[in-house]
């Protein structure tokens, strides 16, 4: 049947396209009827006859008003004139909701466009939040469209929905545009609906960098190290395809690629290899995104291309030095719209800019020497995006019938590829006749990761702190240690200050600090997920003691007014037990904390506290209980080496709370080492904490420790 309709006539996708054309041609019509009619109506030689005779001038003027505005007319936002009055007349009757009616009739041609696309590929149909999407906009209910809009991007297969939305995007944002009440949008819509090229912003209210916090960034740079498997798959001379696979390789992760090529005349020259949108939702760290697709399609300043243009000056390629820009889907589209950019061109001769699934002929470059190619499948719809071309000199576009025809599989460059090679071998070889004077062999490779915006270190401005080297027996380390990512719970145990003071060092100025008559002891448990030492775990027992020099009553409870730095009571490290040995290694020989290696599963994200150390014989399970936020209790650490004491400042910050009703258990499965059997000389397994502060998440940073002549 299929081969019979194509036979009997051209194929009804294309029936459809071709009445769309002929409907906006109408539609087209109609509004030059409105604008001629608009300017009678308010043109000084008709003011002034219903000045002069009110009674005909004044009738006629109300014959053509209603012309304008009634919906069996022209409709009621008809009315173009360019003056205040026509325009508040005009955005009166849109917010009344009288559409004019050559909006209507556009509407009807995007609509034929929105079902031959549907005819062509009727897997867009099926997505149902698709189908959502397209009735809400096309019935100008605008509530119902940012909701459909909102759950196709909240979708977990957003790659699928994303998928079925680009094709027709275009079409629902013109529809959009013309229904609504804001004429600001309705050249926009216009010249969607109409085919011409767009010289205003993206419609109001569906603008793709409004989806996300993307559209806004001025874009960012970074070099990074290819993995050794990438820098093997990576082309070593100068090719067409060549270029395309090193794209596909990098493909979907934000990284674009800058290749030194010495040419057969010796002279070195560049290529700049820029792959498409990534797959799923818009993202916050890469304008390589749907948002960024649609901003580059409006705009040619945008983060793509700022951020391609800062990898090209990171890698230092000089002033004057020829150019080859080489990019698939919204990549080639970006470089289309770099090389329009008069300062660009200006700083590099581009040679020549290569666009695989992109549109290439409504992009004129500002060098018209510059050489540009477009390949499209006929069964892509992203070029469709990128709007309609027309053609232009020193441009070659080939523009084929592929055998992949569902989308996005009809897309994706790797296919691309094999088509070049099986079915338009000669779309290949034209290219790389052109490409010849960059066939050669490649000197030098460096890839940049792009970014919507420059982003601060991690971890700042906290852990932006002054670094020094210090040598271990496991090696050297940066002091202060940075805790990036860690999970904390301290349980605090009221214990008899005799049975704290044995556990202290046997020196008179060590007192354990009271709590009324009791010392108080605090087992903490940390989770350090990234460290500057390697993510571990930590079991430390300590007591917390006075001033060493001058002890007071109360020291504890003034001290908690004060700085950290300025604080004379701190916690004396009694046990430590922790999971690696670079940790074990700073503890004993940078803090002077009697530390071992013990391996512990800790658990402290949840609403239940979960610790099991067979090693160490030790394990805490319960809930804390209902809490309460407080102020991030920086700590003092105090351990001891020789006839010195080392103190160390830990600063941190997240959102700590305090629980004071804890349902914590510790137990204690025999003495297997100096931790358990100090928690079982306090006698802590048979009595619940009196407190807990917790901090799910924390960022922190310890000192190197500072000798004191105690």
């Amino acid at each position: 049947m299929a081969a019979q309709r194509r036979a009997c006539g051209p194929p009804a996708e294309e029936m459809l396209r071709e009445c769309a054309r002929d409907v906006v041609a109408v539609a087209e019509g109609i509004r030059e009827v409105s604008a001629r009619t608009s300017s009678v109506l308010f043109a000084p030689a008709l003011t002034g006859s219903a000045r002069r005779h009110p009674r005909t001038g004044l009738a006629a003027r109300w014959a053509l008003l209603r012309t304008l505005t009634n919906k069996q007319g022209l409709g009621g936002s008809a009315i173009v004139a360019p003056d205040g009055v026509g325009h508040l007349l005009g955005a009166a009757g849109e917010a009344l909701g009288r559409e004019s009616l050559a909006a209507l009739v556009a509407v009807t041609s995007l609509r034929l466009r929105i079902a031959a696309v549907l005819l062509d590929h009727p897997e867009f149909g099926h997505d149902p939040g698709m189908r959502r999407l397209t009735s809400a906009v096309t019935a100008d209910r605008d509530p119902e469209a940012v909701r459909a809009l909102r759950a196709l991007f909240k979708d977990q297969d957003a790659q699928r929905s994303l998928s079925a939305l680009a094709p027709v995007l275009a079409e629902l944002l013109a529809i959009r545009g013309l229904l609504d009440e804001d004429p600001l949008s309705d050249e926009t819509a216009w010249a969607l609906a109409a085919g011409r090229e767009l010289t205003t912003g993206p419609v109001k209210g569906l603008d793709g960098s409004h989806l996300s916090g993307t559209g806004q960034g001025e874009g960012a740079a970074q070099a990074v190290e290819l993995s050794a498997e990438e820098a093997r798959s990576i082309a070593t001379e100068g090719s067409f395809l060549g270029f395309l696979r090193n794209i596909d390789a990098l493909a979907g992760d934000g990284r674009v690629l800058v290749q030194e090529v010495r040419s057969p005349d010796g002279v070195l020259r560049y290529v700049v290899q820029v792959p498409g949108t990534a797959p799923g939702r818009p993202r916050d760290d890469s304008p390589q995104d749907f948002a960024g697709a649609w901003r580059n399609l409006f705009l040619t300043d945008s983060p793509y291309t700022r951020s391609i243009l800062l990898a090209i000056r990171h890698h230092g390629i000089p002033r004057g030095a020829d150019l080859a820009l080489v990019g698939h889907g919204e990549g080639g589209t970006a470089l289309l719209n770099l090389a329009q950019d008069d300062d660009f061109c200006r700083a590099y001769r581009v040679t020549h800019v290569v666009a695989v699934g992109a549109q290439a002929d409504d992009r004129r470059p500002a060098d018209p020497r510059t050489w540009v190619a477009g390949i499209t499948n006929r069964h892509d719809i992203v070029p469709v995006l990128d709007g309609p071309g027309a053609p232009h000199p020193n441009r070659y576009r080939v523009d084929y019938t592929g055998p992949t025809r569902e989308f996005p599989g009809c897309h994706l460059l790797r296919v691309y590829i094999d088509h070049l090679e099986t079915v338009i071998p000669q779309a290949r070889a034209d290219v790389d006749r052109a490409l010849a004077p960059y066939r050669g062999p490649v000197e030098r490779t460096r890839a940049y990761r792009l970014g919507d915006r420059a982003r601060p270190p991690e971890g700042y401005p906290f852990l932006a702190v002054p670094t020094t080297i210090r040598a271990t027996s496991e090696g050297p380390v940066e002091l202060p240690v940075r805790y990036y990512d860690s999970s904390a719970a301290h349980l605090c145990f009221p214990v008899d200050t005799d049975v704290a003071r044995s556990l202290l060092p046997d020196v008179t100025w060590l007192v354990p600090a009271r709590l009324g008559r009791r010392a108080l002891a605090v087992l903490s448990v940390y989770e350090h997920r990234c460290t500057t030492i390697g993510p571990y775990t930590e079991l430390g027992l300590s007591v917390l003691v006075d001033d060493l020099w001058r002890p007071r009553a109360y020291d504890l409870a003034a001290d908690l007014l004060r700085r950290a730095d300025l604080r004379r009571t701190g916690r004396y490290v009694v046990s430590l037990a922790v999971g690696t040995q670079e940790a074990r290694a700073v503890a004993e020989e940078v803090w002077a904390q009697p530390a071992v290696r013990g391996d512990a599963d800790v658990d402290l994200r949840g609403r239940d506290v979960r610790v099991h150390a067979p090693e160490l014989g030790v394990s805490v399970e319960g809930r804390p209980g209902p809490g309460a936020r407080c102020p991030e209790a920086d700590w003092v650490f105090y351990g001891r080496r020789g006839e010195s004491v080392v103190r160390t400042l830990v600063r941190a910050h997240g959102r700590q709370r305090v629980h004071a009703r804890p349902r914590l258990r510790l137990r204690l499965d025999g003495a297997h080492g100096s931790l358990a059997r100090h928690l079982q000389i306090l006698e802590l397994d048979a009595v619940r904490p009196g407190f807990v502060l917790s901090s799910p998440r924390f960022v922190a940073h310890r000192s190197a420790g500072a000798v004191l002549p105690r």
